[in-house]
């Protein structure tokens, strides 16, 4: 098989794909419909009766036919792309796309295969890496796939080299839209995330953006109603969870979609949890940028407390995510009304969506002071975190009782490394590592095992000074209450954030303590070795990780990492800890750098 072909997309705007999925109300009404389910959020506002019911598309047709046909295992070809067809509708689709975007999935992309031949072999891939993921190894490039002895994936190799020798083809005779190709853009994304080959993830997404940036000079943005509303909120999603990189990329197409439109939710409820995932989604956005704005004022100004105008912000920001809280709780009551029980998918949904509302309590609670051990006071957010997250799991799982390695949507993976990060109770931190490495091992833009390495990398470096450090000045460490090192200042915090408690306990839902620690007998007894949290200045906040080759950090040149002895293609994480001037008792932050093995 040849070497990778370029998947570079240069097009032109096109004319806009008329949606077919719209409620019968809406279309009667010939008004724009929101296409949320069960009711569209147009209908719901206006008290009107929403009707999918005779709404059968043609994708609806090919579902049923898809799902009518049993899987074979021939070798013919035109077969084995048949199978991969429905085993796309069967599990791919709703594995890739999480419960709440399938639409896209298992409507568009199938409506949009049925005259693009480049998203049909795009989308056959799909299924076929979906079907037999590597698990044991995340291979990089197109010619690493073509050595397995799988057939799956050896058909995924040639689709893929088809679809993408069908785009440039269409290019040059120029003949692709702009929907197709965002949509082309979207599935390569896919397809090179199950790859694993992030690099080549980033670019494609970097040009994805750049194609919406080309249309709205053109001003043929505001037509492309389902690129507005679909597509370029998945580009906002994949940018705001993923690496810090492609925050800016997405945090400028924020205000371009639905979601910069919507006005602020309000108590009585959402009307959906697709609308409480999107609510959710504007405030992951922002509450990291107040951190991190944060942080720059307290270490540029040595000061215990932020400004005001930060401190305005926090308030308003936490107002918010407690109106947040408020309208999920609502829409569970609303959901679990009448019914025995809430199905896996929305109990999977409401559970994840629980671990990113903790997520941000904290970030918002901690962020105004300048010392990490603020966290410790915490600890009971963490173990929810962990709680919902393991609801999350095991609700998510497929019809083989197994997670799919990848999925493009909003995932655990998030919370649980923040977790691993921020929390410092040891049986936590560890459960919530585990669950980390039983997630999707791709998620988004992201690697899973990126995440867990550089998690191990910051317990080793932290751990290994708390045993070399007398445990005399801390007190003893309980699951039950909170402890923090005796010899701290106390630090100021937003005392009027507390943390609300779950809605799964407001409606009776059975949601399990933490699990048993699914951890080896080294990780529980490392586990129990520790009397207290980990004191203040061996605290590490990683700051990312660099290769020499691709340049150094500010103020570092090569003399600086020579001791090492490392070639320039050697990863190297940058970290920060702060450190207590005895002099006056003051903090300041110090950087230090390691080398770390991650994959490429």
């Amino acid at each position: 098989m040849s070497p990778r072909v370029s998947t570079n997309l240069i097009l032109s705007p096109g004319r806009p794909l008329k949606s077919k999925l719209g409620c019968k109300t809406c279309k009667i009404r010939r008004v724009k419909c929101g296409e949320e389910k069960p009711s569209c959020l147009r209908c719901t506002q206006t008290g009107r009766k929403c009707d999918y019911g005779s709404n059968k598309s043609s994708s609806d047709l090919i579902l049923s036919r898809a799902l009518a046909s049993p899987l074979s295992s021939t070798p013919n070809t035109i077969s084995r792309e048949r199978r991969a067809f429905a085993y796309y509708f069967q599990c791919a689709a709703t594995s890739v796309g999480g419960g709440l975007d399938v639409d896209f999935w298992l409507h568009i992309v199938p409506q949009v295969c049925r005259r693009e031949p480049a998203v049909w072999d795009a989308m056959i891939c799909i299924s076929a890496l979906c079907e037999t993921p590597d698990s044991n190894t995340a291979p990089t490039s197109l010619q690493q796939v073509s050595r397995s002895s799988s057939q799956n994936r050896q058909d995924a190799l040639d689709w893929y080299s088809r679809s993408v020798s069908g785009v440039r083809q269409g290019i040059e005779r120029g003949n692709v839209d702009a929907f197709v190709g965002l949509i082309t853009c979207v599935l390569f994304i896919c397809i090179e995330s199950l790859l694993g080959s992030i690099e080549e993830v980033m670019r494609l997404y970097a040009q994805g953006v750049q194609l919406i940036a080309t249309l709205r000079e053109q001003k043929a943005y505001d037509k492309l109603t389902l690129l507005r509303e679909t597509v370029i909120p998945i580009f906002v999603r994949l940018g705001i969870f993923s690496p810090q990189s492609s925050w800016p990329s997405a945090m400028s197409l924020l205000s371009e979609t639905a979601y910069g439109e919507r006005a602020p939710f309000s108590r009585p409820g959402f009307p959906s949890l697709k609308a409480a995932r999107d609510a959710i989604v504007v405030l992951a956005a922002e509450i990291p940028i107040m951190e991190n704005e944060c942080e720059s004022y307290l270490q540029s100004s040595h000061a215990w407390y932020i400004s005001e105008d930060l401190m305005d912000r926090q308030r308003s920001l936490s107002a918010r995510l407690a109106d947040w809280q408020i309208s999920f709780t609502n829409l569970m009551k609303s959901e679990q009304n009448g019914k025995e029980s809430l199905s896996p998918t929305q109990i999977s949904i409401s559970a994840l969506l629980l671990t990113y509302h903790e997520m941000l309590f904290v970030i918002l609670s901690v962020c105004v002071s300048p010392v990490r051990v603020s966290t410790d006071a915490y600890t009971q957010n963490f173990r929810i975190i962990v709680e919902q997250a393991s609801i999350a799991l095991t609700n998510s799982v497929q019809n083989n009782g197994a997670l799919s390695p990848y999925t493009f949507e909003i995932s655990v993976g998030l919370p649980l490394w923040f977790t691993c990060l921020r929390c410092r109770e040891p049986i936590i931190r560890r459960v919530a590592l585990s669950l980390l490495a039983s997630s999707h091992r791709i998620q988004g833009l992201s690697k899973r095992e990126h995440g867990i390495t550089l998690v191990e990398k910051i317990m080793e470096l932290e751990e290994a000074h708390f045993i070399s450090t007398s445990p005399s000045n801390l007190t003893p460490n309980t699951t039950e209450g909170i402890t923090t090192p005796t010899n701290e200042q106390p630090w100021p915090y937003y005392s009027d954030m507390s943390s609300p408690s779950s809605p799964f306990k407001a409606l009776n839902i059975k949601a399990p303590s933490i699990p048993s620690p699914p951890l080896t007998d080294v990780d529980q007894e490392s586990a129990t070795q520790f009397m207290g949290f980990i004191p203040q200045e061996a605290r590490i906040r990683p700051h990312g990780i660099f290769r020499p080759r691709d340049g150094y950090p500010s103020g570092k040149t090569r003399d600086d990492f020579a001791h090492w002895g490392r070639d320039d293609d050697q990863f190297y994480m940058e970290f920060s800890w702060n450190e207590c001037d005895e002099s006056d008792q003051t903090w300041r932050m110090v950087f230090g750098y390691v080398p770390i093995d991650i994959m490429p």
